[in-house]
């Protein structure tokens, strides 16, 4: 026989509880912060009570809920998903992707990419080939889809030509620790933490990042091989609020020269791949 409407579920109230938990908040901060009773919110939590709709997104919205979780929590609490889950493959072969592919055209001749969440790039311009090819070590190495993360970190590729390797890869690796404690239920972000630190010589320290220290907007990476020396600034956007997953997590990177010299350089490397 069917589960009723009318008998709680469990699944719901330990989703909320988590949630909520994850942001150290009280149950009363929560309630102060939603602007709903302290009674109903501890109902809601022990399942006396069934969340409208309504309240279940309003819970997520004071939590900053991912909206893929957003969608677990309403189909807990009995009620469709509120937000689209396409791929991204099927979002690039719309309009988006054509907005995207020409941004990467017009941001050459530097470097620009497209990635997932967990920063496997999608889509890259000519300019990040070139790039690649003056900062991997073997560019053959790779294997599957390009990660920055994981070819920061490998001898193989990036690691043995970025400049002051050390002071970058501990700020991104911060980076990425925030990301995955600000996404508990993607355990694909500690994954990608823990596997990092099996390549060899990361420190084991690094595991327990210094969050006191702040994390500028603009990403620094220099790096130097054979003579030729590039320095750029990055910089990561998203899309706003799109109600749509798959746009919720693509990353555009957009590279910058940081002085004239690879301002130069990037010129001379686009037109010697032009010709």
């Amino acid at each position: 026989m069917a589960e009723s409407r009318s008998s709680p579920d469990r699944l719901f109230c330990a989703l909320l509880k988590f949630w909520r938990g994850q942001r150290g908040l009280s149950q009363l901060d929560l309630a102060n912060a939603a602007e709903v009773s302290g009674r109903h919110l501890s109902f809601l939590e022990t399942g006396r009570a069934r969340p409208k709709q309504e309240m279940v997104l309003r819970l997520c919205s004071t939590l900053s809920v991912p909206m893929r979780s957003q969608n677990e929590l309403l189909r807990a609490a009995g009620f469709e998903p509120m937000f689209a889950e396409p791929s991204w493959e099927r979002e690039l072969a719309g309009p988006v992707g054509r907005i995207l592919d020409r941004m990467l055209v017009q941001h050459e001749p530097y470097p620009m990419l497209v990635m997932d969440s967990l920063f496997n790039v999608i889509q890259q311009n000519a300019a990040t080939d070139r790039l690649i090819s003056l900062a991997f070590a073997d560019p053959s190495a790779l294997v599957g889809p390009l990660n920055i993360y994981r070819a920061l970190v490998d001898p193989a590729l990036m690691r043995p030509f970025v400049v002051d390797w050390e002071q970058t890869t501990r700020a991104l690796l911060a980076r990425l620790h925030r990301q995955a404690l600000a996404n508990p239920d993607k355990p694909a972000f500690k994954e990608l933490v823990d596997e990092l630190f099996d390549y060899p010589d990361v420190p084991q320290s690094w595991r327990q990042p210094d969050f006191s220290v702040p994390i500028s907007a603009l990403l620094p990476l220099t790096v130097a091989r054979d003579g030729l020396r590039a320095s750029f600034v990055s910089m990561v956007t998203v899309f706003s609020a799109p109600h749509n997953i798959a746009l919720e997590e693509l990353q555009i990177e957009s590279m910058f020269p940081a002085d004239e010299a690879t301002e130069q350089l990037c010129a001379r490397m686009a037109q010697a791949g032009a010709g």
